[in-house]
């Protein structure tokens, strides 16, 4: 206990310069206060792909879309709309909604916004999520022009959008980060560092950015403009950016900070057995990324070999102590299947045993009959991580685990998270970490990742028969067609294994219990809007 005190004392000494500037506002009360870790690579809608820079995103814009707190879709900008017979034509009517610097928010902003996300110059990692979208693919492939993307502003605040085919959850992605609107003449005129500065990123959502300090702070203000702002109940937020665990639990039990989701794992336990800890379920998995364009990963056999011989629940009770769920599959539960009630999980089962001997004596026969008995001629690969939340001790765990069981050595390698991010994204890597949490709730939100065109397949990975059953799901109007569709193509990718599922997030939080109307979002944003302290 006593090494601890020490520890956390002194990690309290090290981040107490980010606070003193946050005590209150102008009106004497305590900001809402909660730490995103690393300084987020961008804050900007189409450009972003990760859900701590999304937790900032979605206080600041919203979409066509919103969602309420038990995740039903709400108007948003658009105060209404109209979708025709065959579910492939939306029309959405927005309101007299106004951006941060008074201009009003017109359709054109979408229709900017939606040819920007699927323009190949962007490279935009989420243009994916408008290939629902009449030529959104066939943009982002090169094969047609912005121009030509299906949405229309067909007056200012009338907009227009045809699909290549029915999307049961179209209203679902017009709630994303991804399909919110922005500022045409702005981003023109500063390019992509107006995401950087406060006085350029004008918003069109409840909250607005104040102050952006890099390494320390992103303060948001409630926004005067912002057309339901009566609702929203936090009037100032401070997002901190405390990039190590022992420091952002010592600001926590400070008092420095009221939420704090990035845990050292050997303190989770304490802190579950004294009934402080929240554990929630997410949509999404822990796994590793497997570079098959590098030998000896471009062989099946080894990859297999290799997610075999991981002991998943070992990992969760002695490494990341996280209170998570074994993945013995892709997609995580809670995904829905064709009947109603059903859960994709359920339905498709497990793809790996959950008797570990029999994983491992099965992976060293693969490793066989790779050429590589007991490891014998296999070169020494590297297990690439991000600093921060864990990662160190699972990777450690899985050295050691590949080393005992198939007789290969991995070195380890931690990078900062921007660092690491691009690293992965290029593909100048073998082996790394990475986790998914799904933007909509639909299997597909897993799926369509690792088709052979997207921005997400850091893996390499390409299989023309995965590319069809994925595109068959996302045009059939047909559930059952969908789900069986979708449930073939999890079954290639767990057989040919260019990713490694290790467990399914659970989300382990802190929060100060003065805090009133959080919202929590499965999908892995912090919602502070409705958020008050208690009198």
């Amino acid at each position: 206990m006593l090494k601890r005190t020490v520890l956390l004392l002194l990690s309290a000494v090290m981040v107490i310069s980010l606070f003193t500037a946050c005590t209150s506002d102008k009106t004497g009360k305590k900001p809402i206060t909660y730490n995103m870790g690393a300084t987020p690579k961008t804050i900007d809608p189409q450009l972003n792909s990760a859900v701590e820079a999304g937790s900032v995103i979605v206080h600041c814009f919203e979409g066509l879309t919103r969602k309420d707190a038990e995740g039903r879709i709400l108007p948003g900008i658009a105060k209404e709309w109209k979708m025709n017979e065959d579910g492939t034509k939306f029309t959405f009517y927005l309101r007299d909604a106004k951006w941060s610097d008074g201009e009003p928010v017109t359709a054109d902003d979408f229709v900017y916004a939606w040819r920007r996300a699927v323009d190949p110059v962007s490279e935009c990692e989420y243009a994916y999520q408008l290939w629902y979208i009449k030529n959104g693919e066939a943009i982002t492939n090169g094969e047609a022009s912005p121009e030509e993307l299906g949405v229309k502003a067909v007056d200012e605040k009338t907009l227009e959008v045809e699909l290549e085919a029915p999307c049961s959850y179209f209203l679902q992605l017009t709630s994303f980060p991804t399909l919110f609107p922005v500022r045409q003449d702005i981003i023109e005129e500063h390019g992509e560092g107006w995401a950087n500065n406060p006085e350029t990123y004008i918003t069109n959502g409840p909250m607005v950015v104040t102050e952006f300090v890099v390494n320390e702070k992103i303060v948001m203000k409630k926004s005067d403009t912002y057309w339901d702002k009566d609702s929203i109940k936090a009037d100032e937020l401070v997002f901190t950016m405390i990039d190590d665990q022992a420091s952002e639990l010592s600001a926590f039990e400070a008092g420095e900070i009221d939420f704090a989701d990035s845990i050292p794992s050997e303190e989770i336990p304490r802190l579950y057995e004294e009934g402080d800890l929240i554990i929630k379920a997410q949509l999404g998995t822990y796994f590793y990324c497997l570079n098959v364009e590098k030998e000896p990963l471009d062989d099946p056999r080894v990859r297999k070999a290799l997610a075999l011989a991981i002991d998943r629940q070992y990992i969760i009770d002695h490494a990341a102590k996280n209170y998570a769920i074994p993945a013995y599959a892709w997609v995580p539960p809670g995904m829905p299947d064709a009947e109603e009630g059903a859960d994709f999980r359920e339905v498709g089962g497990s793809y790996i045993g959950e008797n570990f001997e029999q994983n491992v004596a099965e992976a060293k026969k693969l490793m066989e009959d790779a050429g590589f008995p007991n490891g014998e001629g296999f070169p020494e690969l590297t297990l690439m991580y991000n600093d921060g939340a864990g990662h160190k001790a699972i990777a450690e765990a899985v050295q050691d685990m590949w080393k005992n069981n198939l007789g290969i050595n991995i070195k380890l390698d931690s990078q900062e998270w921007a660092v690491f991010q691009e690293t992965r994204n290029q593909g100048n890597y073998e082996i790394a970490r990475h986790g998914w949490i799904g933007d909509y709730l639909d299997p597909m939100t897993m799926l369509d990742m690792w088709i052979s065109s997207s921005g997400q397949n850091d893996s390499r990975w390409k299989n023309s028969e995965y590319d069809e059953l994925i595109d068959l799901a996302k045009k059939s109007g047909d559930q059952k067609e969908r789900m069986e569709a979708m449930h073939k193509a999890e079954e290639i990718i767990m057989t040919e294994m260019p990713i490694i599922p290790v467990y399914y997030y659970t989300d382990t939080y802190l929060i100060n219990p003065d805090i009133e109307g959080f919202v929590y979002d499965p999908l892995g944003f912090k919602v502070f809007l409705y958020a008050t302290r208690k009198q």
